[in-house]
């Protein structure tokens, strides 16, 4: 069996595996996968050394959590670290009211947002009653921004819910932080430029950035990522291939950030990829490494719907790649000339 390194979240000696599973397959993201699927690429995970997993009651209206709860039944819950989220209300609605939305073949729920106190109380407890679990390791406040994503020149404060979030969910997961409950406090979102307020408006041991720092996006290097640690905040990377083009590549329907790749991010990501060529990497596999050449990126955490993608990302994680094609990729300017790279011995499998 594979062994993972692990890095750490919190001070005290909370730590993940630098690879995890993200649990939006698990949910059925786009298209639905077979339970027996999730149950057996949750099994597959942790037989080759992944013991991080996250999910959120969102993720498919809570079907990401029941089945991730019914996988890890029969496996070691004192090997595993859970993280979830808080911000969403799963509110049951009549089967005809169902709209097509991200999740495929999911319950009638709708999802509200809710940071109150006593919203995130409910939530963590419909949280442990799917997960079949005593208590979740991580809880992070979730889009606070409302899942937006929003385009260059548009306004990342446009929807945003920081004073609900700082006013109701964080007092409530701070205190149970400090109650020994839960062992870390996050949030969880699309964007980075919120997350430069929530760094300095309380104690948060991670924060989970879907996207935003990636072989093809390095903005938070010069602001946030400095400021995280300084204050010893520590990055979980979801969404390592930019919700798909670093894994496709720049083919016809790529997706960048769940929509059609623009023209100008199919041409850089061309770029990358005749460098990864010329080095004879798998530009799938420099995109997943990437991020944890900066100290503080903890995990990146992939999605996968079946076993054969769990084992082609394991797979990217051990290709060995040369320093000399990060510098070619500084030297053409296609990543920031700042940006922490992994070494040439950089290991995130112990083999």
């Amino acid at each position: 069996m594979s062994k993972l390194k692990t890095r750490a979240i919190t001070a005290s000696g909370l730590k993940v595996t630098t690879m995890g599973l993200g649990g939006t397959g698990l949910g059925n993201m786009y298209r639905a996968t077979d339970p027996r699927v999730a149950h057996d690429t949750v099994h597959a995970a942790f037989a080759n050394g992944l013991r991080y997993f996250d999910t959120a009651p969102v993720y498919g209206f809570g079907l990401a959590e029941s089945r991730l709860g019914e996988a890890i039944a029969s496996l070691p819950r004192n090997e595993i670290v859970i993280s979830s989220k808080v911000g969403y209300d799963l509110v049951p609605i009549p089967p005809e009211e169902v709209k097509p939305v991200l999740w495929d073949a999911a319950p009638p729920f709708r999802a509200d947002f809710d940071y109150s106190r006593d919203g995130v109380l409910r939530s963590i407890e419909g949280s442990l009653k799917r997960l079949g679990v005593d208590a979740i390791d991580m809880l992070a406040i979730h889009d606070p921004d409302e899942a937006l994503h929003f385009a260059p020149g548009e306004d990342p404060f446009a929807h945003s819910r920081f004073r609900e979030a700082m006013e109701g969910a964080y007092p409530a997961l701070d205190e149970l932080r400090s109650q020994g409950v839960i062992k870390a406090v996050g949030v969880g979102i699309n964007q980075w430029q919120m997350l430069a307020d929530f760094v300095t408006a309380g104690r948060f041991d991670y924060f989970l950035l879907a996207g935003r720092y990636t072989l093809l996006e390095q903005e938070p290097l010069a602001t946030l990522l400095p400021e995280c640690e300084k204050r010893g905040t520590r990055i979980i990377i979801g969404g390592p291939y930019n919700s798909g083009i670093l894994a496709t590549g720049p083919v016809e329907g790529a997706t960048f950030n769940t929509k059609i790749a623009p023209p100008a991010v199919l041409e850089r990501v061309r770029r990358i990829q005749r460098v990864c060529e010329s080095h004879g990497v798998p530009l799938a596999a420099a995109a997943l490494q990437f991020p944890l050449g900066h100290p503080i990126v903890a995990s990146v955490i992939p999605g996968a719907r079946a076993v054969a993608e769990l084992e082609q990302n394991l797979a990217y994680m051990r290709w060995t790649i040369p320093a000399s094609l990060w510098s070619d990729l500084k030297t053409e300017g296609l990543v920031d000339a700042g940006a922490p790279l992994p070494t040439e011995n950089f290991r995130a499998i112990a083999e």
